[in-house]
């Protein structure tokens, strides 16, 4: 990262590097104390060899995230860093982390990240800090300081934080508190500057991202959200996360009114069957999931659709995963997330009966992934012979270029990967949308040729 020397007298001691793991939401607190640790002098870089001091911020959501995050505390602290764990786990896990680990400096909480240079200069001294709140109130921002990637042409933005729902399996409340939205003047403001820096999609994010503004404006408010950011002259905006209950006639029709919201819509439903959506303490959804999905299709043809689902969740028999496969027959998504269920302590379902043997849980997986993987290779081959627009990000050790239409959301969905005619160079490329005409698809990715840049 580029030194910012505004505002700063003398060059603090530490250098310091972050480890990330977790979702886009834990993303978006590290790139904010990178940039408050920034303009307060310290070096803040991606080399971990190099720095003295490093921030790992954790997950603690399921089971796996939180030994990945363990794993790279243990690995650090053996390499004599000063480690100093931010994020989900220092929140579930404020006083037994310090107990059972006292190689840890110093924990930063969910709601604490913007008290990063302070936490750092106090380990400076030699203190163990506990900078955790009992219940997170902070959100950041356009006006906290926050190091967006320039190699990168995509940013999320939070447009509020934390959680009132209380779903069985998730234990997000309690690590991120209850939501707290942005307004919408703030909200477009960062959108604003995100482009001005070049930022071709910006995504947005939240716990519910369809519930924004309940809190402050008294009822949910992302279609007003959407018009505004609209205007914004950024390419692409992409919204994650958005609830059957939340996707009102408005808020399809701001989708339909938007010339640069993608008709991408992520919908977390978990499952199918009303017995499981009740047990999952979601009983509102089972009567809405089918009509909702009928109507995005019947008023915007061109959408995408993605979801996420928990299997073997207790009490889960195999009439209540046959209505799920019939579901997923009968819909045909264009992208599924599969996930089997962890329990948590601290939730609900952590007490249930009837959990749902391992083997029986892994093997439902599986047979969502094969089924769904079927439904997309149909799904991508209907752009075989087709000329779809694309974001180029990066080139492939084969000097082909690697990209996305708007259809695959980052990380999560596949690749459109493209050839070039003429012999120029792969690099000018980069952060451009092109036109490609699509030769081939497969499960996950489409293949194609440049035709022109747009």
């Amino acid at each position: 990262m580029k030194q910012n020397n505004q505002n700063v007298k003398d060059k603090k001691i530490s250098k310091v590097a972050f480890s990330h793991v977790g979702c886009e939401k834990n993303l978006v607190d590290t790139e904010h104390m990178q940039g408050l640790l920034d303009k307060e002098g310290y070096e803040v870089g991606n080399d971990i060899e190099d720095a003295n001091v490093v921030v790992v911020n954790t997950c603690s959501f399921i089971e796996t995230a939180r030994e990945e995050s363990i794993r790279k505390i243990i690995e650090f602290t053996d390499q004599g860093k000063e480690v100093i764990v931010a994020g989900c786990m220092a929140q579930h896990f404020k006083e037994e982390l310090l107990k059972e680990m006292p190689e840890i400096k110093g924990l930063v909480g969910t709601g604490d990240y913007q008290k990063i240079a302070k936490v750092i200069n106090r380990v400076e001294k030699g203190e163990i800090v506990n900078e955790v709140s009992k219940i997170p109130e902070f959100i950041a921002d356009e006006k906290i300081p926050r190091f967006v990637d320039k190699n990168k042409f995509v940013a999320y933005l939070r447009i509020a934080e934390g959680c009132d729902y209380k779903c069985a399996f998730c234990i997000i409340p309690k690590l991120r508190g209850p939501q707290r939205s942005r307004d919408i003047e703030s909200i477009v403001s960062e959108a604003k500057n995100l482009a001005a820096q070049g930022i071709q999609e910006i995504i947005l994010i939240s716990q519910i991202t369809t519930n924004y503004g309940q809190d402050i404006y008294g009822k949910p408010s992302l279609a007003r959200l959407l018009k505004e950011l609209s205007k914004v002259s950024v390419p692409w905006i992409r919204i994650h996360y958005a609830y059957p209950t939340g996707l009102t006639d408005e808020v399809i029709k701001a989708f339909k009114d938007s010339n640069n919201i993608v008709p991408y819509f992520d919908l977390p439903l978990q499952h199918s069957h009303p017995d499981v959506l009740k047990s999952m303490n979601r009983p509102w959804q089972a009567s809405l999931n089918e009509s909702i999905l009928s109507q995005i299709r019947e008023q915007i043809p061109s959408a995408v659709l993605r979801t996420s689902l928990i299997v073997g969740f207790p009490g889960e028999n195999q009439k209540h995963f046959q209505h799920l496969l019939d579901f997923l027959h009968r819909h045909e998504f264009d992208h599924v997330g599969v996930f089997i269920f962890s329990p948590e302590e601290g939730t609900s379902a952590f007490d249930l009966p009837n959990r749902v043997p391992s083997e029986v849980a892994d093997a439902r997986k599986d047979n969502i992934i094969s089924i769904q993987q079927t439904i997309s290779k149909k799904k991508n081959q209907l752009y075989v012979g087709t000329t779809v627009k694309v974001l180029v990000e990066k080139i492939s050790e084969n000097k082909e270029l690697i990209g996305r239409s708007y259809n695959f959301a980052p990380e999560i969905d596949g690749n459109v990967i493209l050839s070039i005619k003429n012999n120029e160079d792969e690099k000018n490329y980069i952060g451009k949308f092109v036109e490609a005409n699509i030769c081939f698809a497969d499960e996950y990715d489409l293949y194609g040729e440049v035709i022109k840049t747009l």
